[in-house]
């Protein structure tokens, strides 16, 4: 199984024109969106090219490659122009035999992990810091960064899972770190 996971576009129509060559470049089986698509909120600057009606259109042409959980800058306003859902808080996957509990990190977060067993991963974006961090008890803290806004000297990013090996990569697809689970 091959997965892409994609954070923060945060209205940015520049990264998310980028979302149709990262699916065709990667293949992957579904894409899982970590929220904060379509505005910047207060605490960020206007991302490059800022036009949610753009992203808008981008997304919902391509609704059914989604798996989506909602951010801090997500509203009941943005579900009613995205034609996929978008407003869980997060979601379960099964990843190499690990359970990996997504969420978008303004509710669950390092600071504040949800209740994880041992060797289960956490998967949030919202920080715009990239990280593939071990933690507790064999568990892992995995976050792509942020496509438009990348904070802490990162750069613009993504993450693809395949196979056990969770790779965070630049937007032409070359790899920055990549981690085996």
């Amino acid at each position: 199984m091959k997965l892409v996971f994609a954070s923060d576009i945060h209205g940015s129509a520049r990264y998310a024109r980028m979302l149709p060559q990262i699916d065709a470049r990667e293949r992957p089986e579904r894409i899982v969106l970590l929220g904060d698509l379509l505005y910047h909120g207060p605490r960020n600057d206007l991302p490059p090219e800022y036009d949610p009606k753009e992203v808008i259109e981008v997304l919902n042409g391509m609704k059914e490659r989604f798996l989506c959980v909602r951010g801090n800058c997500d509203a009941q306003v943005d579900q009613m122009v995205l034609d996929f859902p978008i407003l869980s808080d997060s979601l379960l996957l099964y990843l190499s035999g690990r359970a990996a509990f997504v969420t978008h990190g303004h509710l669950y977060g390092m600071d504040n992990p949800p209740h994880l067993n041992p060797g289960d991963l956490l998967i949030h974006g919202h920080t715009h810091v990239q990280a593939l961090t071990p933690f507790g008890r064999n568990n892992f803290y995995i976050n792509p960064g942020s496509l438009s806004i990348p904070k802490e000297g990162n750069q613009n990013s993504y993450m693809t899972y395949e196979d056990g090996l969770f790779t965070i990569k630049d937007m032409q697809g070359g790899p920055i770190m990549e981690m085996r689970v």
